[in-house]
């Protein structure tokens, strides 16, 4: 009997045509099981590029692909990493803002009239124009410094009004807003989650109705809208506000020119019946982060990101735009902390002693000092990588995932083992402690643009059940 076992084994194993068979009837059978997809749950895990991890899945890396693969900066960018953002880190000190709870206002200042809010958006709009590249770099160079500095620079390069403009805005919406942005004139944040709506953000409530107002005596189209955001990063100071709404036209209003659906709106902070509400502080990191509600806000037709035709487009504006932040913004915050853990870890580890001994001469010890070091490298070379896709003007949405998912918890596994060899000396909070608000953050870079489960079962897994993306074996 052991032997039929055997040899049926054998059969499996070296016989390719009757492997993929049975491969096959399982994967067949398994899919059955899953349940069936929703129109914006195929959205967005069609949404985006596929890039290098195509062959990787595939098993058949391209080597010579890879190696051709480049993410030098500019010497422009170079200069703008070792001056402005270095003047930057220097005025910055992260013990007095978490005393005050906020930046101090000549960092504001240096913020806006040197550009930190326009890294992205094109120099003919008054801004930057870097790189993916460099936009990671000014990231993880700030990082370094300070968490709740590195939020407040990435969130206006991030997902918000300023890409999704950049991406997808009208022309008079791109020469009117954009200039605003880069130059700081405009603070924006970008309203998403909600009460109900965290990671399955398609389930929002916000309310948009489709009406006609008249307006110095002429009838405009328009939204009507009620919400109820939270958890909104810079809402506190944000004089422009993204929406993510649900537009709904039950009088048929559109006449066919866009749809009911997510839709993306811009509202400026003035406008009536909007509330800024409560402040939120995550988890002791002090950046500004708060509530956004309201209820009979109305905005015209004009106000939508993209115009008319855009109604109902929203979802997958924001899958495809979060697939570059998260290539580039919280990757280099956990490339940031890490760096920094390693850095002072292995310092720590040579200058403190116990029974007469440096530290770092224990075994014990030379093993956190080992993973931390292997990690910080693996976590850098991840961000450098991922960010050359976007380089290459790619939108790679599982990828990003990846990368976001691995450099997050990776960067919790680093800072953790910094906290162990530092023992006391990182636990007792103070002006000399130079690790606890990196270990206060790492939930917060867990949590946002997707939390770390959902983005590793929903955006890297899960598509493999419905064979998609399209490079999925």
């Amino acid at each position: 009997m052991l032997w039929c076992i055997i040899i049926v084994a054998l059969l499996i194993v070296y016989m390719e045509p009757l492997r993929a068979k049975i491969a096959d009837f399982l994967y067949k059978t398994a899919g059955k099981s899953v349940p069936k997809l929703s129109k914006t749950e195929e959205e967005a895990l069609n949404a985006g590029d596929t890039w290098l991890e195509e062959d990787i899945f595939k098993g058949t890396p391209d080597w010579e692909r890879l190696a051709k693969v480049s993410t030098a900066l500019s010497a422009e960018e170079q200069a703008f990493v070792d001056n402005e953002t270095q003047i930057l880190c220097s005025m910055i000190n992260e013990w007095e803002i978490s005393q005050t709870r906020d930046l101090p206002e000549n960092v504001w200042l240096y913020l806006k009239e040197h550009g930190f809010f326009g890294l992205v958006i094109p120099k003919e709009y008054g801004g930057k124009g870097f790189s993916a590249r460099a936009h990671s770099e000014v990231v993880l160079k700030i990082a370094t410094r300070s968490g709740v500095a590195a939020v407040t620079t990435m969130v206006p390069n991030s997902l918000g009004p300023g890409e999704l403009i950049n991406y997808y805005g009208t022309e008079e919406q791109k020469n009117y807003y954009l200039p605003r942005l880069a130059k700081g004139i405009d603070i924006p944040c970008f309203a998403l989650t909600e009460p109900g709506a965290g990671s399955d953000a398609t389930s929002i409530q916000s309310d948009a109705l489709v009406v006609q107002k008249e307006m110095d005596g002429e009838t405009v189209l328009g939204l009507n809208i009620t919400l109820d955001k939270r958890w909104i990063t810079l809402a506190p100071i944000a004089t422009l506000i993204g929406l993510a709404v649900n537009v709904r036209d039950p009088d048929g209003l559109l006449q066919g020119n866009g749809v009911e659906g997510i839709t993306c709106v811009l509202v400026p902070r003035d406008t009536k019946n909007l509330e800024i509400g409560n402040r939120h502080i995550p988890a002791e990191q002090p950046f500004m982060n708060g509530t956004i509600r309201g209820k009979d806000i109305f905005v015209p037709i004009t106000a939508v990101i993209g115009g008319q035709k855009r109604l109902g487009g929203g979802w997958q504006m924001l899958v495809e735009c979060l697939s570059i932040g998260r290539s580039i913004s919280l990757p280099a915050m956990g490339a940031g902390s890490s760096a920094v853990s390693y850095l002072t870890a292995g310092a720590f580890a040579r200058i403190r002693r116990q029974f007469n001994v440096e530290i770092g001469q224990f075994e014990g010890v030379e093993e956190k000092l080992a993973e931390i070091a292997g990690l910080s490298y693996l976590t850098n070379a991840t961000r450098l990588l991922t960010v050359a896709a976007v380089n290459e003007h790619k939108k790679p949405s599982v990828a990003s995932a990846i990368t976001k998912y691995f450099n997050t918890e990776l960067a919790r596994v680093v800072i953790n083992d910094a906290m162990d060899l530092h023992a006391g000396r990182g636990v007792v909070v103070g002006p000399r402690n130079y690790l606890t608000g990196f270990y206060q953050g790492i939930p917060i870079s867990i949590t946002v643009e997707g939390a770390n489960v959902m983005s590793r079962n929903l955006l890297i897994f899960w598509p493999r059940f419905y064979g998609m993306p399209s490079f999925y074996p």
